[in-house]
């Protein structure tokens, strides 16, 4: 199995009525196509005194597992391509963590969630393995000393399983955003924004910088660049296998 997701960043808040739109009518009866075991949605909350520095969207995540590659689908080809212009990321994982740094038995039932889900990508010419030796073995070990966190994991991102073809519709958005071009997914959890605050802006551990950083403080990826994030809460906001029918294939 693999699990899709995907980062929605509207470019102008006006347009949210016509992406609403789109996506009830269009896009996820088309996803729909290729019989997904799981696909809900998660609508962004306003992020947390001082978390527009890091490269906050602020619309959506889409998660959805499939038994199959679904970016290798022709289905893809024929759907509604996009009505308002939006920023996307789109990364594939394992269906479940491939490290888990903290909180690992903790449920959503124990306690408020402030979930704060984040993408990044490492500099030109540092390879995952080199990346990954320093935030698996350097890195997390220090973000668990945050004094508001009470749970962290990563996915560590899948190789596209095919390449964006030129003149494919917009609905697959350019190279520069899909899963090749970014490493990881990571998600930590505060019990509000004040345990973010706390724990990240007010009193932060102390971290080490690697070498290869191209920028000189927490999370040392550009934000907006090579490391974007999303607040959401607990629950999905919709569960589109329950609300909504396959497009007809």
């Amino acid at each position: 199995m693999i699990k899709t997701i995907i980062f929605h960043h509207l470019l102008d808040m006006d347009d949210l009525p016509a992406a609403e739109r789109w996506f009830y009518r269009y896009h996820i009866p088309e996803v729909m196509r290729n019989r997904p075991v799981s696909y809900v949605s998660f609508r962004a909350v306003p992020p947390p005194p001082g978390a527009e520095d890091y490269g906050c969207f602020n619309y959506k995540i889409h998660e959805n597992v499939s038994l199959r590659d679904a970016e290798a689908s022709p289905a893809l080809t024929a759907m509604t391509p996009e009505v308002v212009p939006l920023k996307v990321i789109m990364v594939n994982v394992p269906p479940a963590p491939t490290e888990d740094f903290k909180g690992a038995g903790l449920s959503m039932g124990d306690t408020n969630i402030l979930r704060w889900v984040t993408v990044f990508r490492y500099p030109d010419g540092v390879g995952m393995d080199e990346g990954d030796d320093w935030y698996v073995n350097v890195h997390a070990p220090e973000v668990v000393r945050q004094p508001g966190l009470t749970r962290f994991f990563s996915y560590r991102v899948l190789a596209s399983p095919v390449p964006v073809r030129e003149g494919a519709a917009s609905f697959l958005h350019p190279r520069s955003l899909v899963s090749s071009d970014w490493h990881r997914v990571s998600e930590l959890w505060y019990e509000n924004g004040n345990g973010w605050v706390e724990s990240v802006v007010t009193a932060p551990p102390a971290y080490t910088k690697p070498d290869w950083a191209r920028y000189d403080r927490y999370p040392f990826f550009a934000p907006g660049v090579d490391f974007a994030s999303m607040f959401i809460l607990e629950r999905p906001t919709d569960d589109w296998l329950r609300v909504v029918t396959p497009a007809y294939v």
